[in-house]
C-alpha cells in the first residue's frame, strides 16, 4: 500500500499517525517511501501526540453566504510542519504561537486532520 493511502486509512479509522525513521528517529510528514535527506526506507507508523503550535496563519475570505476560514501551518510536537486549519474559533482569533490539538473530521466524504485550541 502506498504511504498516502495508508495515511488515509489510518485517518478513516480515527488515528492520526506519522511516519518515523527507525534509524534516525526523525518523524516524516507528509507520508513518503523514504526519509528526506538520508533516503532511509525504514519508516514505521507511530501514533501522533496531536499537539502542535501555530507557526503561521492567514484568513481566506469568502463571498457571502460562504464563511471565511483560516489556513494555518502547524508545527507538530514531533517536529514536522503541516498545513491545515484551526477550527472552533473565528479565523481572526487564530494566533501565531497558539497551542493546538489535532482532531479528525470528515469533509466531502474524506477524513482529514484539523486543529483546535485546547
Amino acid at each position: 500500500m502506498k504511504p498516502d493511502e495508508e495515511h488515509r486509512r489510518h485517518l478513516a479509522e480515527g488515528r492520526f499517525m506519522l511516519q518515523r525513521s527507525r534509524s534516525s528517529g526523525a518523524f516524516v510528514h507528509p507520508p513518503r517511501v523514504a526519509e528526506p535527506g538520508s533516503g532511509a526506507t525504514d519508516l514505521e507508523w507511530i501514533q501522533a501526540s496531536g499537539y502542535g503550535t501555530v507557526y503561521s496563519t492567514t484568513i481566506v475570505r469568502q463571498k457571502p453566504p460562504a464563511t471565511d476560514y483560516n489556513v494555518a501551518l502547524v508545527d507538530l510536537a514531533e517536529g514536522p510542519r503541516m498545513m491545515s486549519r484551526v477550527v472552533g474559533i473565528a479565523p481572526a482569533e487564530v494566533r501565531i504561537g497558539m497551542p493546538v490539538h489535532a482532531c479528525i473530521v470528515i469533509e466531502d466524504d474524506a477524513p482529514l486532520v484539523v486543529f483546535e485550541p485546547p
